[in-house]
C-alpha cells in the first residue's frame, strides 16, 4: 500500500503563532480511513504520532521527530430538526467560525456567541471552547473519535466527555483520541444569550436575531483581540485562575474593582488579563515576542519568535503575577 506520509513536513504556516516548525513526516487527513492508516504506519516505523487541527492552541517546537497528521476532514449537514432542537454535524477539519456562520445562514441559533474563535470543529470539544456566556458543552450532542490506544472507533456522548472549564477527557488523555466529527444540538425555540457586557446593548434594540448576535460578537472580538493573520498569536494564552473565595476577597480588598466571578463550591474566578495588565505587562516585549498592546491575555509573535521565546515570555509573566498577587497562572495552549 502506498505511504500517505510526506517527508520533512513544514508546519510554519499551520500554527497561528507562526513559529518555525517542521515534522519528520506529515499527512493531510481528509477522511476517517486515512487516520487509521497513518496511525498504523507511524506505529510500523516506530514513530510518535500527533494530530494537529488549525494550530490555534499550540506552541510548536522547531522540529518534531515523528508524524504530524493534519486534520482536514470537512463537511457539514443538518441531520434532524424538531420543534425542540436542530441536530447538526460537521467534520473535524471544518473551520469553526465558518461552521458557526453556516448554522446562522441556515436559520439556526445557538452557536453565535462562539463566533470568531480560531481553530477547527474537532478542537472545539477538546478545549470545551466558550465565550460570551456560552460553552460548547451546552450545545454538545456527541462525537466520533478514534481511540489510538485501543485501535477502535468510539462514539462519545456529553456524559462521556468529562467537560469542565476549558477541559475534557480528550485534553486529560492527550494523544489517545482523535475527533473526526462532531454533532451539536441547537435549541428551539432559540433565545439570545446577552449576559456578557459587550452584548447587553442588543437587548435594548428590540427583537434580536442570531445573525445580529454573531455580528456583534465578531465586532467585539475584533475590537479587543489582534487578528492572528495580521499579528500571529494563539488567542487567550492563560486560563482565568479559579481560587478560593477567601483569596479572591483578599485581592478585592487590596485592589477594589478587581473583576471576580462566582465559580461555585466556595471558589471564584479571576481575570488573567486583568492580573497581567495590573502587573504592568500589557504591551511588554521580551526579545522577538511580546504581550499584545490591545489585550494583556494575548501573546504575540511579530516576527521570528520561536517556541523557546514564547516559553520564556510565558514564564516571565507567571513569575510577575505570582510575585505581585500570589496567584498562579496556567497556560492554555499546549507546547508540542
Amino acid at each position: 500500500m502506498t505511504s500517505l506520509l510526506l517527508a520533512d513536513f513544514d508546519l510554519t504556516g499551520r500554527n497561528t503563532l507562526a513559529v518555525p516548525a517542521r515534522s519528520r513526516f506529515g499527512a493531510l487527513i481528509t477522511d476517517a480511513g486515512m487516520l487509521a492508516r497513518v496511525a498504523a504506519e507511524a506505529t510500523e516505523r516506530g514513530l510518535p504520532l500527533r494530530v494537529l487541527g488549525g494550530g490555534s492552541n499550540v506552541v510548536l517546537a522547531p522540529q518534531f521527530d515523528g508524524v504530524t497528521a493534519v486534520m482536514a476532514i470537512t463537511g457539514k449537514r443538518l441531520l434532524d430538526g424538531t420543534a425542540e432542537a436542530a441536530l447538526v454535524e460537521a467534520g473535524a477539519g471544518e473551520n469553526w467560525h465558518d461552521f458557526v456562520t453556516w448554522t446562522v445562514d441556515e436559520g439556526l441559533g445557538g452557536l453565535e456567541n462562539l463566533a470568531g474563535i480560531p481553530g477547527t470543529v474537532g478542537a472545539a470539544p477538546v478545549q470545551n471552547i466558550g465565550a460570551y456566556g456560552v460553552e460548547l458543552a451546552e450545545r454538545f450532542e456527541s462525537l466520533l473519535a478514534y481511540d489510538h490506544q485501543a485501535r477502535l472507533w468510539r462514539t462519545f456522548t456529553r456524559a462521556d466527555c468529562g467537560f469542565a472549564y476549558r477541559n475534557s477527557v480528550f485534553k486529560q488523555q492527550r494523544g489517545r483520541f482523535t475527533v473526526v466529527s462532531v454533532r451539536l444540538r441547537l435549541p428551539r425555540p432559540w433565545a439570545p444569550v446577552l449576559s456578557y457586557a459587550g452584548l447587553a446593548g442588543l437587548a435594548a434594540e428590540g427583537a434580536v436575531t442570531p445573525r445580529q448576535v454573531l455580528e456583534k460578537v465578531v465586532a467585539v472580538r475584533a475590537g479587543k483581540l489582534p487578528d492572528w493573520r495580521q499579528l500571529p498569536n494563539a488567542g487567550s494564552f492563560f486560563h482565568n485562575p479559579v481560587v478560593p473565595e477567601a483569596t479572591a476577597q483578599a485581592l478585592l480588598s487590596s485592589h477594589p474593582g478587581a473583576p471576580l466571578y462566582p465559580a461555585g463550591d466556595g471558589l471564584a474566578k479571576l481575570s488573567a488579563g486583568w492580573l497581567i495588565e495590573q502587573a504592568g505587562l500589557k504591551g511588554f516585549r521580551l526579545g522577538k515576542v511580546g504581550v499584545s498592546e490591545r489585550h494583556a491575555l494575548v501573546l504575540v509573535n511579530p516576527g521570528g519568535g520561536t517556541q523557546a521565546d514564547i516559553a520564556a515570555l510565558a514564564g516571565h509573566i507567571k513569575r510577575e503575577v505570582a510575585a505581585r498577587f500570589g496567584v498562579e497562572l496556567t497556560e492554555e495552549p499546549i507546547f508540542l
